[in-house]
């Protein structure tokens, strides 16, 4: 349900109000205790011989030490054991922020279990179906992984590039002369890689527990699309609330959001707008596309995580090379270089677009998306034209040729 204009819903908190865009090193027990969380996630998710968790575990030990190393160490109370009321309150977020369409996919695979039990005549094939499956989804963490690991070798070939901007940036409070970039980009790097096997990890769940049919593929197929039609056109509006909270929420931002902002702001950090375990649960409990039919899912985790990868390319001057045009109509680099607005998705397709180019658009990508910058202006009276926009437009200039 759509609920425009209303900043009571979106900006709702019943905890403390605390806005949070980086990590101190007051955070180190509760990072490492979310760190731990989530490489729990990861073993009992994937089982602990399993290469997922042969590769995630080590990489969550490598955060923590990254941590250290970039932000230092101060054992203080965590903030779980402070306000522990707060782990009760992200859960009443969450299940207030559903929308229809998550249930709606949700009911259909219970649905197909459900028919699939009921005809044990038909020619189900279901293990079929679950290989065909599996094959899917190692298939999509592969060639994401391939793709993260072009960008991880052209950040190391040029990260005195990469220092170079980010020095002109807000990131200049971390990134300076002396900087290890090899670290940063390394960080960034591993930072992307293990949200990402910690988000498909319910994907996974539901493909080795749950049951598919061939007879059926053809309907679940087809319905599944379109059940992400209409997602699309109210992934911004549960977004944004998402999102604020995932800044406002102290305890949100450290144990759930932070990660995303920890890394620099590069393509090698996204994986669809998540942090580690952030991931796991927005995708337990939030969107709809972990309960899609698996030829459906890979398709849209391929092409959404490949999108967000090439979206928070803000480095320019470095592959995958974003180009200005898109900088023009989008601001999540805003986000990323300085102010919390915008929370939404941060799209205003008019702004130095053709009118062939809005056209198709139209035609593409619904308006709530094409738009989406528009809750932010009217939520938190966002200026489109700010100073953090047309700096990161110069950079573009200067660099990207």
């Amino acid at each position: 349900m759509m609920i425009k204009n209303n900043a009571a819903f979106y900006h709702k908190l019943y905890g403390v109000k605390k806005s949070r865009v980086v990590y101190y090193k007051k955070d180190f027990i509760d990072y490492v205790l979310m760190v731990l969380i989530t490489a729990v996630v990861i073993v009992l998710s994937y089982g602990y011989r399993h290469i997922m968790s042969i590769i995630g575990v080590p990489l969550c030990i490598f955060a923590i030490l990254a941590f250290g190393m970039r932000h230092g160490v101060e054992f203080k109370v965590p903030l779980i054991l402070r306000r522990p009321q707060d782990l009760l309150y992200m859960l009443i977020y969450k299940f207030r922020n559903l929308r229809l369409v998550y249930l709606a996919a949700v009911g259909l695979l219970l649905l197909e279990n459900v028919l699939i039990t009921a005809t044990p005549s038909l020619p189900h094939h279901v293990e079929l179906m679950r290989k065909v499956a599996l094959g899917l989804f190692y298939i999509h963490f592969v060639s994401i992984t391939i793709f993260r690991t072009a960008i991880l070798l052209d950040h190391l070939a040029k990260k005195e590039l990469v220092r170079e901007v980010l020095m002109q940036t807000a990131w200049a409070r971390v990134i300076k002369e002396n900087t290890n970039m090899t670290l940063e980009v390394l960080h960034a790097y591993c930072t992307g890689i293990l949200t990402h096997l910690v988000l498909i990890a319910p994907w996974y769940l539901v493909i080795t527990h749950a049951f598919y049919s061939v007879v059926f593929l053809p309907v679940t197929c087809v319905v599944g699309v379109l059940i992400h039609l209409l997602w699309l056109r109210t992934t911004n509006d549960w977004f944004y609330r998402d999102h604020w909270l995932g800044h406002n929420s102290e305890l949100e931002f450290i144990f759930l959001h932070g990660p995303h902002h920890d890394a620099i702001p590069s393509g090698l950090i996204a994986v669809a707008e998540n942090g580690y375990l952030e991931g796991f649960l927005r995708h337990t409990i939030g969107f709809p596309v972990t309960f899609y039919n698996p030829v459906i899912a890979c398709a849209v985790y391929t092409f959404e995580i490949k999108g967000d990868i090439e979206l928070h390319q803000y480095i320019p001057g470095v592959f995958p090379r974003l180009s200005k045009k898109v900088m023009e109509n989008n601001q999540h680099s805003t986000h990323h270089y300085g102010p919390l607005e915008p929370y939404s998705l941060g799209a205003k397709s008019t702004q130095a677009a053709s009118t062939q180019q809005r056209k198709r658009a139209i035609y593409q990508i619904p308006e709530e998306i094409r738009n989406s910058v528009q809750m932010d202006e009217e939520l938190t009276n966002f200026v489109w034209d700010n100073p953090t926009y047309r700096k990161t437009l110069s950079l573009y200039d200067k660099y990207q040729k």
